[in-house]
């Protein structure tokens, strides 16, 4: 989702007339994603709804609370509207389901799930329920799995790795109004990793030793991103591993030094671009200092992992 835009807003049902208020949910929540849906509610009249919602070119997470409600994608919606972007869902209260071809997915407090909502599904809630709903471009989690992550699949987001996802996505709906759009995207760039962390799980013995090893090396290439010379030699030499372990590890997370080290300056280029202290700074420059060849291959690398060119971020 690349919309050029940073919007808070609040919405509740109470706003207009009870005879008017589930039509009135259904164009809200159509609203917020952008795309066609199908709606079944219980009871129709005098429906009570209410969200909060922050959104910037590059996420979205919106805060909700409802009454009893199924919201559902057909295939005629699919074909219709298609959007590849994934949705973090999580109910802070409550019970909700998911159906998404074979899978049935009920959730209620601390147990989530991430949904590509391109396939046909159905989503029931009973009434009261609140959560939150947290837009993900799908290349910021293909990327970091080097696949695509399993639509549906339930999560467990009451204790140690997902406790922590669950406590930043909270704190993004608490503090929306008070994060600037780029506080908002970093607190999101750093929700993702961490979601993908959890996917992929923490397992014992040689595996534990790996992900440890990864850690460690994501950690400090992150520090030094903007070190023209950092190498995979200087991060085996600071750390005091060898390259090729260093390699084993980052293998076993589906990513490459080479893959790693261009991801972070891609992402503490964008972060510059969108910088007002590096207005002055040529694209050129920034490029030669995060190390890139030249601001060619530069631009190539930030659009294909982006899907956009620096110049356009700088604009926006």
């Amino acid at each position: 989702m690349k919309h050029e835009i940073d919007l808070i807003e609040s919405a509740a049902t109470h706003d207009v007339a009870p005879h008017e208020r589930a039509d009135y949910w259904a164009e809200l929540i159509q609203s917020h994603h952008r795309l066609r849906m199908g709606y079944a509610f219980p009871r129709q009249r005098d429906f009570d709804g209410r969200t909060v919602l922050r959104r910037t070119a590059n996420y979205q997470i919106i805060g909700w609370q409802a009454d009893a409600v199924t919201y559902y994608r057909s295939a005629g919606h699919v074909r219709a509207d298609s959007d590849g972007d994934y949705r973090l869902v999580l109910p802070t209260t409550g019970h909700v389901a998911i159906w998404q071809e074979d899978q049935h997915a009920l959730m209620s407090p601390g147990i989530g799930c991430l949904v590509t909502i391109d396939q046909p599904f159905a989503f029931t809630q009973i009434g009261g329920t609140k959560g939150l709903t947290m837009t993900i471009p799908r290349c910021e989690v293909d990327h970091r799995l080097n696949r695509a992550a399993p639509s549906g699949q339930r999560l467990d987001f009451r204790s140690g790795l997902g406790r922590v996802v669950a406590d930043l996505a909270t704190g993004l709906i608490a503090e929306r109004a008070d994060l600037t759009h780029h506080q908002f995207d970093a607190v999101s760039d750093r929700l993702v990793e961490l979601l993908c962390m959890h996917i992929v799980g923490d397992h014992p013995t040689e595996s534990r030793h790996l992900t440890e090893v990864e850690s460690a090396v994501r950690r400090y290439i992150r520090t030094h991103a903007h070190d023209p010379e950092l190498s995979g030699a200087s991060v085996a030499h600071a750390l005091g591993w060898s390259l090729r372990q260093i390699q084993l590890a980052l293998q076993h997370g589906g990513t490459t030094l080479r893959d790693l080290i261009r991801e972070e300056r891609l992402q503490l280029a964008r972060a510059r671009l969108q910088n007002p202290a590096y207005r002055h700074w040529s694209i050129a420059a920034l490029a030669h200092e995060l190390g890139f060849s030249s601001a060619s291959a530069f631009t190539t690398s930030f659009r294909c992992r982006f899907g956009t060119t620096p110049r356009e971020v700088r604009r926006s």
